[in-house]
């Protein structure tokens, strides 16, 4: 309502500022009769979710490993700190460079805006597991990898669900900077494409769908938790 009355009444904004909601409909009309829509949702939801599992599971990994060991945590985590303070477009050339302007480089893109969050979590909920928890697996003979499958991991389940929500979160920020290499489709794209030509009426259309499904995924997750965190 609010977005009607200030483009309708006031007049605060150009339609070319900011066009109406009924322009936007319109122009979701448009890329859905035109068959482009489904082509920018598939191509952006394929580099989301490819990345995303990649960057999760290295996280998980590297995380368990960095809270299960002193070492590994001496050694490891002021690297990896100093890694994640990178900006994301900065590694859009480095990435260009290395793998070229196939699929490659943008999966990557986005398996680095999900690897901080989920490493960040699960490093830090493993390393602060109650003591007596371990105790209690030590004395029933659990031990490394055993002792973080049957004991750790379970006790840090709701910190590791809630950096598994974050790292998809920034890997559908990331997605729009990976659809900056060389894409000629994507919703990344569109957005780009759309301030290119003009069509701020499907540059809003595309910042809707970003937060829609960013939003939805982001659900599906919390569903997933809640479930999890019932049985446990």
């Amino acid at each position: 309502m609010i977005w009607q009355l200030t483009t309708a009444v006031t007049g605060f904004f150009a339609p070319s500022q900011l066009p109406p909601p009924g322009d936007v409909v319109a122009a979701l009309a448009g890329l859905l009769r035109r068959g482009e829509l489904w082509t920018h949702l598939r191509a952006s939801g394929a580099r989301v979710l490819t990345g995303y599992l990649i960057g999760a599971a290295a996280a998980l990994g590297l995380g368990s490993l960095v809270g299960l060991s002193v070492i590994a945590r001496r050694l490891l985590a002021p690297t990896v700190a100093a890694f994640r303070t990178v900006p994301s477009l900065a590694w859009v050339p480095l990435l260009l460079l290395w793998f070229g302007i196939d699929e490659t480089p943008k999966i990557l893109m986005v398996a680095i805006g999900a690897f901080f969050p989920v490493y960040t979590t699960t490093a830090s909920a493993l390393a602060h597991v109650e003591p007596h928890l371990l105790e209690v697996g030590r004395a029933y003979g659990r031990h490394g990898a055993s002792l973080l499958a049957t004991v750790m991991l379970p006790a840090a389940a709701p910190e590791l669900i809630n950096g598994l929500r974050l790292g998809l979160a920034n890997a559908w920020l990331f997605v729009v900077a990976a659809e900056l290499i060389a894409s000629s489709k994507g919703l990344g794209f569109l957005l780009i494409d759309s301030q290119n030509t003009g069509r701020t009426d499907i540059m809003l259309l595309a910042i809707t769908l970003l937060a829609g499904l960013g939003n939805l995924s982001d659900v599906i997750l919390g569903a997933v938790e809640r479930r999890l965190l019932r049985r446990r």
